[in-house]
């Protein structure tokens, strides 16, 4: 199984399953895909135009994180519902935060 989250040395990769037009901002906790990958789901109000679900994608998990919007970049899945993430910080803080997200 694939974890939804790897630590890098400079931070994570995390990788989430997206959900826009969403009637609330959200986290809804870690899944197994038939593949055997784990992701996080989350769910924007966001539309997915312009990149204003992405926007909201990282506001939202910088938010919970507690990071600036900077440090989290989107670095696979523009136009996906699968999409991978760059968190920049210490990978065990980070790590030890995205786990009480599940």
């Amino acid at each position: 199984m694939k974890p939804a989250f790897e630590p890098l040395p400079d931070g994570i990769r995390l990788h989430l399953r997206v959900t826009p037009n969403a009637g609330l901002d959200r986290v809804e906790g870690y899944e197994t895909r038939d593949d055997g990958a784990s992701v996080l789901r989350v769910r924007v109000k966001a539309v997915p135009d312009k990149g204003k679900a992405n926007a909201a994608v990282i506001g939202l998990l910088s938010k919970m994180l507690g990071l600036p919007k900077s440090a989290v970049t989107l670095i696979a899945g523009d136009t996906a519902r699968l999409k991978t993430l760059h968190v920049v910080g210490d990978p065990e803080i980070l790590a030890a935060a995205l786990a009480k997200l599940g």
